[in-house]
């Protein structure tokens, strides 16, 4: 992913900032407790797209 590109996409819930899981493929809001996927290199920046991030994950660390 793209650091600029990571440094302009918000998440379209909360409108904070995102976090890249390399591993996972997803674009990551802590604030909104979702994980937007990236498919191709191309940002899935719709809710209804998103999975609901689990405690764990979220007492993870972040990754970019």
């Amino acid at each position: 992913m793209d650091t600029r590109l990571l440094e302009l996409l918000v998440c379209p819930v909360t409108k904070g900032p995102l976090t890249y899981n390399h591993e996972a493929q997803e674009l990551v809001s802590r604030s909104a407790r979702l994980a937007y996927p990236v498919h191709d290199g191309i940002p899935v920046l719709l809710e209804n797209e998103a999975r609901t991030l689990s405690d764990a994950e979220l007492e993870e660390r972040p990754r970019t």
